[in-house]
């Protein structure tokens, strides 16, 4: 019995991690590549024999194989699935390989809303994003959420680059699967790091605010859900993970969910009050930067890591900073639960303004410390700055730059972007 149950258990993690299963669900959703049969393996790790049999497999479920079909230009001819909206529309991905320069190759959308929907949904678990989120939260919303959200995301993404690491299973086999985003395909897959954020992110900030703040609880699940389901499914349908991918990520986020949330209070507090913490959070997450760098060879992953760490390092100290100079004070306990004020033209125009002046001052930070820090540690490490994309390939050089830029843009966020709004008014 116990071997039967074996077996099955392992058919089922095959199949789930069968990239047919995500090409199906492409199909379904009305994305449509074609792949020649040179080109079989090169996108995923796959044999080319293997890729083809299961692009076949993906044609025709019942087993009888249709071939692609395919227009002058290579671009395969597919009708739309269900739900189809319009004529189908040739696309390539938005963005360039982060490590080849690749830019991928063109594919049919059939259904132009789920495309856009998908893409908002992958853009949730992206740099962008969350340059823009955490410090909207900060400036106008809640700094103590903020924080504490921050502690956890970069636990939860620390964890999660270095379990890829470890694991190093590869992308999904493209064909069969259309690579709608190539812009992290040269990491690795498992787990997926975008379900892992978009699982901690949404139920985080409902766990951290549902006694700070009046609000419909009920609301607040469906719209913490909703954000999880629609980033963990649009890395399927990016192609960019197996369905397996994205479930070991969700359930793996719970976990470290449930482990860090008791001690968020204990950790902000110690950030907060203790006159050694810019020093040990410092050389922790530097000390865990350089962990993460030996578990493989050099890839996207690793500098993402660094980034993390050191945004993570910024805020913290910035928390510090703040406490100590009372730029930032929290509501007391007897003010709780907070209740939202109502919407007027003010409101929403100083909640704009701080957000449009704040952000500014973060892409000008950041614009300016990558100008300055690249050549700065190309020069100490004794490395040419020629070729950027090569020369960022060198631990000694990946590591630093992206550590130091983003310490810098933390702590602009939480600390100098706050002072700058007690300065002129805005606070």
């Amino acid at each position: 019995m116990g071997t039967g149950l074996k077996e099955q258990l392992s058919s089922l993690l095959c199949y789930l991690q069968d990239p047919v299963l995500v090409a199906r669900f492409q199909q379904l959703c009305g994305v449509r590549g074609a792949f020649a049969k040179s080109e079989a393996g090169i996108n995923g790790g796959g044999g080319g024999e293997r890729a083809e049999r299961a692009r076949q497999r993906v044609a025709d479920p019942g087993g009888k194989v249709e071939k692609s079909r395919c227009n002058n230009n290579g671009v395969a001819n597919g009708t739309g699935g269900p739900g189809a909206a319009g004529d189908p529309v040739a696309v390539k991905p938005l963005r360039r390989n982060s490590l080849t320069g690749d830019s991928g190759h063109e594919f049919h959308i059939n259904n132009r809303l789920l495309y856009y929907l998908f893409t908002c949904g992958t853009e949730l678990g992206n740099e962008l994003f969350y340059i823009s989120f955490f410090p909207f939260l900060v400036w106008n919303v809640d700094p103590l959420v903020a924080r504490r959200l921050i502690i956890l995301w970069v636990w939860v993404m620390y964890v999660g680059q270095c379990t890829k690491d470890v694991m190093r299973w590869p992308r999904p086999a493209s064909p069969p699967v259309v690579k709608v985003e190539v812009f992290y395909n040269s990491e690795y897959s498992m787990p997926s790091t975008h379900a892992m954020s978009g699982t901690a992110v949404p139920l985080a900030t409902l766990l951290l605010t549902q006694d700070r703040w009046e609000y419909p609880f009920l609301l607040g699940v469906i719209l913490a859900f909703s954000w999880c389901i629609l980033v963990c499914t649009s890395r399927i349908y990016m192609g960019m993970h197996s369905v397996l991918d994205v479930i070991v990520g969700f359930f793996y986020s719970l976990l470290i969910l449930l482990f860090f949330s008791p001690a968020l209070e204990v950790i902000d507090t110690f950030h907060q009050i203790n006159r050694y913490a810019p020093i040990l959070i410092i050389s922790l997450h530097a000390g865990l930067g350089l962990f993460s760098f030996t578990l493989d060879t050099w890839s996207t992953s690793r500098g993402d890591t660094a980034q993390i760490l050191g945004t993570g390092a910024g805020i913290a100290v910035a928390t510090h900073v703040n406490y100590q100079l009372a730029v930032i004070v929290d509501p007391t306990a007897s003010m709780l639960p907070l209740q939202l004020p109502p919407l007027s033209f003010g409101l929403v125009g100083l909640c704009l303004l701080r957000f449009v002046l704040g952000v500014l001052v973060i892409l000008v930070t950041r614009a300016v410390m990558k100008a300055l820090t690249i050549p700065l540690v190309c020069w100490v490490v004794g490395i040419s700055s020629k070729d950027v994309r090569k020369a960022r390939q060198n631990m000694q050089v990946e590591l630093p730059y992206r550590y130091i830029v983003y310490w810098t843009v933390g702590f602009s966020a939480f600390c100098i972007v706050p002072c700058l709004f007690v300065y002129i008014g805005l606070s």
